[in-house]
């Protein structure tokens, strides 16, 4: 495929682990970045091979300053592709521009329902009965870009934050490999916010 795939965290990096697994994904992984220093992500990446930096939001005056921090480690090494996986800054148009149709998130809802950081608790605080996986490609503006793959999952009666996450979890490490292999393969027909996605070559 010859691209270069950064992949942006936050925390544990569990979704991060299931594109590492993936035997046709990992090998385009040249960078994993986390913008907290105490996370298992990159230890998940050193593990692997894959080279790992810290950029903190806090070393920065603004978001425009952090955002092009950001974009220049990535544009350094090459990236085409970007996964946000769990990843919990907000970055700049600045970001976006540099990699336009090539910035992925998997996001704990099904969008529009529920976007944000806490999306698994407001579903169950809201009563839903259902919710879900999105992977959408990202624009300007948080959890909005053009919806790539979902997957719907009901909420039982007796669910709690815990139950309800890990359902999730599965779900999203699914979910994300299968739309980042798409959108590395040319799979992606994007029109407008309406994304097609091929099925690909056996």
């Amino acid at each position: 495929m010859g691209a270069r795939v950064a992949v942006l965290v936050s925390g544990s990096g569990t979704n991060l682990q299931a594109l590492l697994d993936d035997e046709r994904i990992a090998p385009s992984i040249v960078l994993v970045l986390s913008d907290r220093a105490d996370v298992k992500a990159l230890d998940r990446a050193t593990d692997r091979g894959v080279e790992a930096e810290v950029i903190a939001f806090e070393a920065h005056p603004d978001r425009d300053s952090f955002t092009d921090t950001v974009r220049d480690a990535l544009l350094r090494r090459g990236v085409d592709t970007v996964v946000l996986a769990g990843y919990m800054r907000v970055l700049g148009p600045s970001f976006f521009d540099a990699f336009p149709g090539r910035v992925l998130n998997v996001h704990p809802a099904l969008l529009p329902a529920f976007p944000g950081a806490h999306a698994v608790a407001d579903a169950l605080a809201w009563g839903a009965k259902v919710t879900g996986v999105t992977v959408h490609l990202v624009d300007d503006e948080v959890d909005h870009g053009p919806i790539v793959q979902q997957e719907a999952l009901a909420i039982r009666d007796d669910d709690d934050w815990d139950s309800l996450e890990a359902r999730i979890h599965e779900i999203e490490h699914r979910l994300l490999p299968s739309a980042l292999l798409a959108l590395l393969e040319g799979r992606l027909d994007v029109d407008g916010r309406l994304v097609r996605v091929s099925e690909a070559v056996r």
